[in-house]
């Protein structure tokens, strides 16, 4: 993003009634940015809170794409139990 290699943590949050994931990452300054992405009624992952820097808001479909690879990765890994 932005040129640069970014380390994004992810970890989901459980519990019903809606899907949430944590996120951090750190920004240029090294100040860490913390956020929630939710998914929606129409089955996308988006910010929580939408105030975010440019460069985070560009990569908000890049993002939903991890996030769904993972959560197959695991359903998949679940499977062969």
């Amino acid at each position: 993003m932005n040129g640069l290699v970014r380390e994004f943590n992810f970890r989901k949050i459980s519990g019903p009634p809606d899907e949430l994931f944590h996120v951090d990452v750190v920004d240029d300054r090294g100040n860490r940015i913390m956020f929630r992405m939710q998914k929606t009624s129409d089955n996308h992952w988006r910010f929580l809170h939408p105030t975010m820097p440019g460069w985070l808001i560009e990569a908000e479909n890049g993002l939903e794409k991890i996030i769904e690879e993972e959560l197959q990765a695991d359903t998949s890994s679940l499977s062969n139990f």
